[in-house]
């Protein structure tokens, strides 16, 4: 038998209703709110691993030179790269005949593709592109299964 105290069990009912509430929200809505979510955790990450002592600067191709990553470029990130992810869930949740597998797996895939970038950063220090890559890996630990459980609940 389980014993549970009030706070639990409201905790619970709560839980329960947001997860009916963003079941019942459009696809595109749920992708908005993953997004923000996902980029206020991979801001934080990328706060906590500067306030560590963490270089944030990074050079893309072709730079000579690395340059400051700012407060709120890992939300900025994320917020845009995140609009290219909903717009397939939309697509994929009126054409596809599985959108919840067939987003999970195409999501996955281009996280793992997206390690690259910071893999091969010019002039950036590697604890910044372990940061980096893992960052890539928290957004998406965030998003991906918010959007795949509403795309699993149907039309």
């Amino acid at each position: 038998m389980s014993v549970s105290t009030p706070q639990i069990q409201a905790t619970r009912t709560e839980s329960r209703s947001t997860a009916r509430l963003l079941l019942t929200r459009p696809v595109w809505l749920v992708g908005v709110l993953a997004a923000l979510a996902g980029a206020v955790v991979t801001e934080a990450f990328a706060l906590v691993t500067r306030a560590a002592g963490v270089p944030m600067e990074a050079a893309g191709p072709g730079a000579t030179e690395a340059a400051e990553i700012p407060v709120g470029g890992f939300f900025g990130g994320v917020v845009f790269w995140s609009v290219a992810g909903i717009v397939l869930a939309v697509a994929l949740d009126r054409w596809a005949e599985r959108p919840a597998r067939t987003f999970t797996v195409t999501t996955v895939a281009l996280t793992a593709l997206s390690l690259a970038g910071p893999a091969v950063a010019p002039h950036t220090a590697t604890s910044t592109q372990i940061v980096l890559a893992a960052s890539h890996v928290v957004a998406a630990a965030v998003i991906v299964p918010l959007l795949a459980r509403r795309l699993s609940h149907g039309r």
